[in-house]
């Protein structure tokens, strides 16, 4: 059986090919109806109106089949070929931070009620210790900081999933004593954002934790809210740590 297609075809793009099979179904329409090949009727030749109809079901199967089926079929590798790349490995993605750091915290006075009020900032003066846990594959951070409101203390439990290739990050207040909803997500060129869903001040916003100006020795993080479903952001905490070289590797 000879194949549909044979190998004198050029090999071109879908839309070329198309326009190859058009081009050859109007010859074919030529020649049955009795026309040249300049659109001229032959003498003594009659147009039979069976001949629209074949050209109008060749026409219908080669656009919407053969067609759509080469262009989908070439989706269908692109997006195979990218289900076969490995997925990142970012169970390391924290090890910049293990260590000791001198932590400056500004706090939003909208912090527990967003969107509402007028907003003024509290600044925090203390230090951040992170130690790795599992060989990087978790860590766990100890933040002590004082400033307006007296002394802080919090504490964060990081979770790398092997499965997902994502962290969590798990947040507790020392005068709370409840770990927070985790928020979910991951590092791109050098960039940590993750997000959770919470009620906060009886409404339920999506919460944003950003890791950003990432060096061996300081990193910018920042905690935002939106209302709006992430069309817009109110940040609320802002931290620029600065890595105390002295004690980097007491905690390692």
């Amino acid at each position: 059986m000879k194949p549909i297609l044979n190998s004198s075809l050029p090999e071109t793009s879908g839309i070329e090919f198309r326009n190859f099979f058009l081009r050859s179904a109007l010859r074919i329409l030529a020649k049955q109806s009795g026309k040249q090949s300049d659109g001229r009727k032959r003498p003594g030749t009659v147009v039979k109106g069976c001949d629209f109809t074949r050209l109008f079901l060749l026409l219908s199967f080669i656009l919407f089949n053969y067609f759509p089926l080469a262009a989908g079929g070439q989706q269908t590798s692109e997006a195979s070929t990218a289900n076969l790349l490995p997925r990142r490995d970012g169970q390391h993605d924290f090890d910049f931070e293990i260590g000791t750091w001198k932590t400056h915290l500004k706090l939003s006075s909208r912090n527990r009620h967003p969107f509402t009020g007028p907003i003024t900032w509290s600044e925090y003066e203390g230090t951040s210790v992170v130690r790795k846990i599992w060989n990087g594959r978790a860590n766990l951070v100890e933040l002590e900081v004082d400033g307006p409101t007296g002394h802080v203390e919090g504490l964060n439990l990081r979770l790398y999933n092997p499965d997902s290739h994502q962290w969590s990050l798990n947040f507790a207040n020392s005068k709370v004593g409840i770990m927070s909803v985790p928020t979910v997500g991951e590092f791109m060129d050098g960039r940590g954002e993750f997000y959770d869903q919470e009620t906060i001040d009886g409404r339920v916003m999506l919460v944003r934790n950003v890791w950003s100006d990432i060096t061996p020795d300081s990193c910018h993080f920042e905690q935002a809210f939106s209302e709006d479903g992430g069309k817009t952001w109110e940040v609320n905490w802002v931290v620029t740590d600065t890595r105390v070289k002295d004690q980097a590797d007491k905690t390692q």
